[in-house]
């Protein structure tokens, strides 16, 4: 469960999370938009205060329409505040959205400048309110996308739910002297943990105006009544008989008004369109709790009678309780500090989205590490006696550790099986003399997500492990309370469950050298191996014979236009040739590579028959500019030039023996690996194949299009979906499995092998989401295990 929440996390941070990115900046923007106006216009909203009284709302009409003659009042606002100048809204020029905002001198009733700048915010609240879209079409979108917000906020609390749920400190601190990930990770959770409450009320206030059902029921439930919000139909004209309301007939009403409301600070004044209709007032009492705590009279002119009056305090708590949506989504409701919480909560959007990033990016690079480190494992060692090599890793770290360690043993001629916790059991242990553990931890002391149900199980155990010799490795980092609390925890209950160990638990902080250079010893001497350890025993060398020359002779854009970065097809070549199997990998060291740096690994995407090696690659841009690999393939490298390269078997996506039917499913440059496979199936004549592949727009990302629709023809591909997420109909690989869910099932009980390639993130994780919905945990469990579910992700 928390393994799908976090794919849903990432997923809709890296979606939806882009555009609130958007909405959290132009929000921020908009947080002290008057003050800044203010400052950008000195003057206008102000002026000096003056030894005089302040012009009455008659005499601000009467100002403004001598120097506006044919112009209509629509609403008059005036502040009781010294030297607060006040402000007249002109009814539109027919066929206009806006009349014009006049400020007027409140002292001399004198016309002041107008306000420079304002229509840039107005720019800027269409952006955070509609995202430039019509109102109608703009607010469900930013609905939709505020309960996203709400997603990733809740998701992002469960995910990061602490055992010490009652400590404040764990919820709200994180020591600045972490590094690294562990840095991200405090940063990200705890300033999300701060925002939460804010984010909160960005989602309810921003659902509640953004849908009208919505705002309908709750207007229901609370009492409240709204006229219908008018559409584009035209407003009725006025009879001829119908006369314009002049500024003295505001004389009687302002004092009615006045004797009702003596210690109002701010009033709105909105003069009828026709003189038998009621002037409307709305205020705020000089002791409102917030700025739309507003009161409301209607007063007939002619009279000075009040025709309504609704003080705020008179209204219902549900009424008075949707009155605070607005002030609470600024701020205001609770002051200056309120004000800053919400803009710092606003900003700290484009915060999330980066170290969100950072730690997606981080755990790729660790995972790419771990693969490499699994590729230097030629083979197993065969052996009556072999060695457990177990790793509990939430990034890649343990995982690397465990294969350069197993690498360790296996040159010594040890026989190792490396395995993650995740799929193992307490009895499985007991098939093994000898299990080297290396176990990191996750927040505070607990284990890994992969590593939970083992944890879960060894805790629950009754076995009797007295035969069972082990060492724990443990990683950690000695500014969490409980320092390697995974990696004690692990020892502990294996010495309660009689195993014996090997030496003492060796715990790492922060990837200690000294610490690995211990473990590096102890491996030696459980190999048998005199002397010390090589300085690099647990470390990424640089390329070594394994590695050949190939020279680049072709590159090819395949998708010019897309929006999803350029996708090229790389073709090396050499004198010599080689062989591979459909599926394997390539370790690339390209050329401008300084020592200390690793590879790169790319699915292969041509067989041997084609007398080149052929890649997909995709150009990674980032804030420094091209990826170091990806960069010098695509674009700087020039024909001719030398590649240093290295294949990698990869037995987990080799290709299956036999007339077995065949499902192969990808996106982007998972297409790589597809391909190769397509072309062994089609060379050896077995043409029941399903290909179910996505990219982004179908008019640019047609990637090996002539290709596929050769096969087709020939009758390689009696099954061929393709699909585009960011077309008007667009959907993902995994929706098109869904759909096709009979189909699915009848090929896999006539025996297919599944295969997958490309991102892990998004597609594979949604793949195996709709194919556990579509035959259930149990049944795709079974494929893996008889290898009929191959993935190759990255």
């Amino acid at each position: 469960m928390k393994k799908l929440w976090f794919q849903l996390h990432w997923l809709v941070g890296i979606t939806a999370g882009t555009v609130l990115v958007v909405i959290g900046l132009t929000g921020a923007i908009l947080a002290f938009r008057d003050e800044v106006l203010d400052l950008l216009n000195p003057g206008v909203t102000s002026v000096a205060v003056r030894q005089a009284p302040m012009l009455a709302p008659p005499q601000v009409a009467e100002a403004v329409q001598r120097a506006h003659p044919e112009a209509r009042i629509s609403s008059i606002t005036v502040y009781a505040e010294p030297g607060a100048s006040a402000r007249v809204t002109l009814a539109p020029a027919p066929g206009g959205k806006h009349g014009e905002t006049v400020f007027v001198d409140p002292y001399s009733g004198a016309m002041l400048p107008s306000l420079r700048y304002d229509g840039v915010f107005e720019w800027v609240e269409s952006l955070h309110r509609f995202l430039l879209l019509p109102r109608d079409d703009g607010r469900p979108v930013v609905g939709g996308l505020a309960l996203c917000l709400m997603g990733l906020a809740l998701s992002g609390l469960y995910l990061r739910w602490p055992r010490r749920a009652l400590d404040w400190r764990t919820w709200l601190t994180f020591d600045t002297r972490l590094t690294g990930r562990s840095f991200l990770w405090g940063l990200h959770s705890v300033a999300g943990t701060w925002a939460l409450v804010a984010y909160l009320v960005f989602t309810v206030s921003g659902v509640y105006w953004s849908f009208d059902v919505v705002r309908d029921t709750v207007d229901g439930w609370a009492g409240v009544s709204r006229p219908p919000r008018a559409a584009a139909a035209p407003k009725p004209k006025m009879p001829k008989e119908a006369k314009r309301v002049e500024a003295a007939d505001l004389t009687l009403a302002w004092s009615t008004f006045q004797q009702q409301a003596p210690g109002w600070k701010t009033v709105v004044l909105r003069p009828p369109e026709r003189a038998t209709q009621p002037l409307q007032v709305l205020w705020l009492d000089g002791d409102a709790t917030h700025i739309r705590a507003r009161s409301r009279m209607s007063i007939n002119q002619q009279t000075g009678a009040i025709v309504k009056h609704e003080p705020y305090a008179q209204m219902g708590v549900a009424a008075r309780a949707l009155t605070t949506f607005y002030p609470l989504h600024i701020g205001t409701y609770f002051g200056l500090p309120g004000r800053l919480f919400m803009f710092f909560a606003s900003l700290s959007l484009p915060g999330f989205a980066i170290t969100g990033w950072m730690l997606y990016l981080k755990r790729r690079r660790q995972k790419r590490s771990a693969q490499a480190e699994r590729a230097k494992l030629a083979g197993a060692v065969d052996g009556a006696d072999p060695v457990l090599m177990a790793y509990a890793s939430q990034t890649g770290s343990a995982e690397r550790l465990a294969l350069q360690s197993a690498a360790l043993l296996q040159k010594a001629g040890v026989a190792v099986h490396v395995q993650s916790l995740e799929k193992l059991t307490p009895p499985l242990l007991g098939n093994y003399r000898r299990v080297l553990f290396v176990a990191s931890s996750f927040g505070e002391g607990e284990p890994p997500d992969p590593a939970r149900r083992f944890s879960r199980l060894l805790h629950a155990a009754a076995e009797e492990l007295a035969h069972l010799q082990y060492a724990v490795l443990a990683l950690g980092d000695r500014n969490y309370l409980q320092f390697c609390g995974f990696g004690r925890t692990l020892d502990t209950r294996l010495r309660t469950l009689g195993a014996q160990p090997l030496h003492p638990i060796i715990e790492v902080d922060n990837g200690d050298a000294g610490a690995l250079a211990r473990w590096s010893h102890a491996l030696r001497e459980l190999a048998g191996i005199g002397g010390e350890a090589p300085q690099d025993a647990l470390s990424t060398a640089a390329p070594d014979s394994d590695y050949t020359s190939w020279r680049l002779a072709r590159r090819e854009l395949l998708n010019p236009g897309s929006i999803g970065g350029e996708l090229h097809e790389i073709t090396l070549t050499n004198d010599g040739g080689a062989d591979w199997r459909p599926g394997a990998l390539l370790d690339v060291w390209p050329g401008h590579y300084a020592p200390g740096q690793a590879a790169r690994r790319y699915s292969v995407a041509s067989l041997p028959a084609d007398g080149c090696l052929q890649l997909l690659v995709r150009q990674v841009r980032n804030g420094q500019g091209m990826g170091l690999a990806s960069g010098w393939l695509t674009a700087q490298a020039k024909p001719g030039d030398e590649v240093r390269v290295r294949l990698v078997a990869n037995p987990a996506f080799d290709m299956h023996d036999g007339a077995q039917p065949a499902i192969y499913i990808g996106n982007g440059s998972g297409m790589a690996g597809l391909r190769s496979h397509l072309r062994a199936r089609a060379a050896d004549g077995q043409r029941r194949n399903w290909l179910v592949f996505g990219e982004r727009q179908r008019e640019f990302d047609g990637i090996c299009a002539a290709e596929i629709q050769d096969l087709r023809q020939r009758g390689y591909l009696p099954e061929l979906d393709l699909v585009y997420s960011r077309d008007a109909d667009g959907q993902y690989v995994q929706d098109l499995l869904r759909a096709k869910a009979d189909q699915l099932r009848g090929w896999i009980a006539d025996g297919a092998v599944i295969y997958v390639c490309g991102s892990l993130e998004g597609m594979a994780g949604g793949v195996d989401a709709a194919l556990e919905d579509i035959i259930g945990s149990a049944a795709l469990g079974e494929l893996r295990e008889s290898g009929r579910y191959r993935r190759d992700v990255y």
